[in-house]
């Protein structure tokens, strides 16, 4: 139909709907989902890009992941041409090397969305799924050298074509996977939300016409880009420096350059890649500049395409920060949110009464799998951890948050946990210790413990081990993370990485992560 003219208020309607769509696509996924990493954590992220794959709106659930969503597509459009894309063909990636960014865990799904015989936009999800294979059950080993060890790889390939499913690649997925029956009912919620979220945009352009969409896109794009722009102005220009030693004893460095007119971060000069899971790939790199960027800038506004144009990232090909070739990827998360903690500290010591200390600052990522001793039924847990937040200039830290990185996602409720995976939650409760002191003190991390009651496997990654959570301004630093199992015969080992490890009946499982730094010297 013919556009309608474009006034201020038809561009607020086509871009709130889009913000709407974004988040419906998100309330599928958590009510048709199998997996209650899913459906109770909302691991997940949900988003709308433009016909080129640039950020158009995005729903609730982990930022990193939202920032992962259109890179994918620019990658699907890359690699497939958009003029050979048509109406009706779905995508699957996971394959960082292929636009999945982040592990082989983290599926993305992409719609493109037609109107008037050509691509207008995209519909995109990313999930954890609980297994796709790989050396240990939950596709989270620590002994791997290479990605190939890692599970089955999904390289941006077509899942649907013209409206029809490919049943091979079906099959593939799914006898990959331990638990097929979580996966299929995964897989099948994202399509289901991409497709609610094709509808509504489809609506959209029916209803105002495709030029006052496209118009409604730009001033979107534009108005992304003023508010970063007026916001850098004001922030302290110059150059930025850290270097922070890791709990393997790296060492890491960054530097951030400010002017009024751009935001570089430059990550040049870290250690090489490593024949080992705690790669990233160079998009997640840019993923956790862009959560720096975003709240010093413009923390309030949905993030778009604009949002981002004054960032710049340097990365050096071959290092952790930008891994090639066959280096694995298992727990990308743990490297990408200690580069991001690393670049948070380095501008919270440049604006103290602005950025709050150090957080627990880890996924701290724990996984569970066996056999239900009830129903018999396999079962895989994904539960990442809560801990502490840093205190501000002005109070306290946070009790038992998810990681910065992780965003707007829940525990799973003990109920949930007892009666999916069968064990015994023995206590749930904060962590008392009298790390993170200051005149503000940091908020309490998390202690919990979990009970077997049949023969299980854990792999789990746990860093900010050895190295504590770093107060501001003269305010106490707020401890470690760790994991230990206490065997039913009494004896107690620690860990931080650890993957394939067995577990008896009667073993306890203990969690224990960091309060988060102080601020300010305690009077």
């Amino acid at each position: 139909m013919v556009g309608k003219p474009l006034d201020a208020i038809t561009t607020t309607v086509i871009q709130g709907a889009l913000t709407a769509a974004a988040d419906e696509m998100f309330a599928v996924l958590k009510k048709t989902a199998m997996s209650p990493i899913i459906y109770e954590v909302l691991d997940v992220g949900t988003g709308i890009t433009d016909a080129a794959g640039e950020l158009v709106s995005s729903g609730a659930g982990i930022p990193t992941f939202v920032g992962v969503l259109d890179k994918a597509v620019k990658r699907i459009v890359e690699l497939h041409g958009l003029a050979n894309i048509r109406d009706g063909d779905l995508f699957v990636t996971n394959d960082p090397y292929f636009g999945g960014v982040t592990h082989l865990n983290d599926v993305v799904i992409a719609l493109p969305v037609f109107a008037s015989g050509e691509c207008i936009a995209w519909t995109a999800s990313i999930a954890h799924w609980n297994d796709v294979g790989g050396r240990t059950p939950g596709s989270m080993a620590v002994d791997v050298s290479e990605i190939f060890q890692e599970g089955l790889r999904l390289p941006a390939v077509k899942l649907f074509e013209g409206g029809k499913p490919i049943a091979s690649v079906f099959d593939i997925i799914e006898v990959n996977s331990r638990l097929p029956d979580f996966v299929r009912g995964d897989l099948w919620a994202q399509v289901a939300a991409s497709r609610k979220a094709e509808t509504r945009i489809r609506q959209l352009v029916e209803s105002y016409g495709l030029a006052a969409f496209r118009a409604a896109l730009g001033d979107l794009f534009e108005e992304g880009e003023r508010r970063a722009r007026t916001a850098l102005r004001n922030l302290p220009h110059g150059t930025f420096t850290i270097e922070e030693e890791q709990d393997d004893g790296a060492l890491w460095k960054a530097a951030i350059t400010i002017s009024p007119e751009r935001f570089l971060v430059d990550l040049t000069g870290n250690p090489g890649q490593r024949n080992a899971p705690y790669n990233t790939s160079r998009d997640g790199a840019v993923i956790s500049a862009q959560m720096i960027f975003k709240a010093l800038t413009d923390p309030t506004l949905f993030a778009n395409a604009g949002s981002f144009r004054p960032l710049h990232v340097v990365t050096e090909p071959g290092t952790i920060f930008h891994a090639e070739g066959t280096a694995p990827h298992g727990y990308y998360f743990e490297t990408r949110i200690r580069l991001y903690d690393m670049l948070w500290r380095c501008m919270a010591r440049a604006m103290p009464d602005t950025l709050p200390a150090g957080h627990f600052a880890s996924i701290c990522g724990t996984v569970i799998a066996g056999i239900h001793p009830d129903a018999g039924r396999r079962f895989t847990m994904v539960e990442p951890q809560m801990g502490g937040w840093g205190a501000t200039a002005s109070r306290d830290g946070l009790d038992a948050m998810y990681s910065a990185s992780h965003g707007e996602t829940y525990n799973c409720p003990v109920e949930i946990c007892e009666a999916r995976y069968g064990f015994e939650v023995m206590y749930k409760h904060l962590n008392e210790t009298a790390e993170g002191r200051g005149r503000h003190s940091g908020g309490k991390g998390l202690s919990l413990a979990y009970r077997l009651r049949a023969p299980a496997v854990l792999s789990a990654g746990y860093s900010r081990n050895r190295e504590p959570v770093w107060g501001l301004a003269g305010g106490g630093n707020g401890g470690t993370n760790g994991i230990a199992i206490v065997r039913a015969d009494a004896g107690r080992e620690a860990y931080a990485f650890v993957s394939g490890l067995r577990l008896a009946p009667g073993d306890t499982v203990e969690i224990t992560t960091a309060n988060g730094g102080g601020w300010g010297a305690a009077e």
